[in-house]
């Protein structure tokens, strides 16, 4: 994983743990269901950031190495990650 990456993924980690620590302990104190859903949104904005990160890494990291390769199926499975990750990221909630 390319260091500067690694760092921030790490940092963003420890802020989700926070974060999720502190919903929890927001349930248990039934504090005010808005305030909840609130909490529960950052939480899910904070992954969000996070996936982009790792999705950075992947990208400059392995796609690219995969991509530059003359061998036909890595390219191809390169390119087929890359369509991956743009799929999931557009079908997030749409169940």
């Amino acid at each position: 994983m390319i260091e500067d990456i690694k760092k921030r993924s790490l940092h963003r980690v420890k802020i989700l743990e926070g974060q999720v620590r502190g919903l929890a302990k927001m349930i248990e104190s039934e504090e005010y269901c808005m305030d909840i859903i609130t909490q529960s949104l950052a939480i899910q904005k904070s992954l969000g950031s996070l996936n982009k990160l790792v999705a950075e890494n992947h990208i400059k990291t392995h796609v690219a190495h995969s991509l530059a390769s003359k061998d036909e199926l890595k390219r191809e499975q390169a390119l087929q990650e890359l369509l991956n990750i743009f799929e999931l990221n557009n079908n997030r909630g749409t169940k």
